[in-house]
């Protein structure tokens, strides 16, 4: 199991979709739990991106499947970065 930060920037179609019915975001995370995505954090953001979500998936074609999904909706834009804890980074350069 892996870990993944997720960086989402909403496009108009996905600011309209959220003032209409904010309750959206929740129901993409159960689809995303669907997709063998599980999402343990998740904050709206102030700034360049509208969300950051820490997910953990089994591998990086799970999470590649998930943005190519969500991507290819044209509601949000994503940057998808792979996590590992600092006691194994640590553990890993030694």
């Amino acid at each position: 199991m892996g870990t993944y930060v997720i960086l989402s920037t909403l496009t108009d179609e996905g600011r309209k979709t959220i003032k209409e019915k904010p309750s959206r975001i929740l129901e993409v995370n159960k689809e995303l739990e669907k997709m063998g995505v599980k999402v343990k954090e998740q904050y709206a953001l102030l700034g360049p991106y509208d969300f950051v979500s820490i997910v953990d998936a089994k591998d990086n074609e799970t999470i590649m499947k998930m943005s190519v999904e969500l991507g290819s909706r044209g509601s949000v834009q994503l940057l998808t970065l792979a996590g590992l804890p600092v006691a194994d980074f640590v553990k890993k350069i030694k």
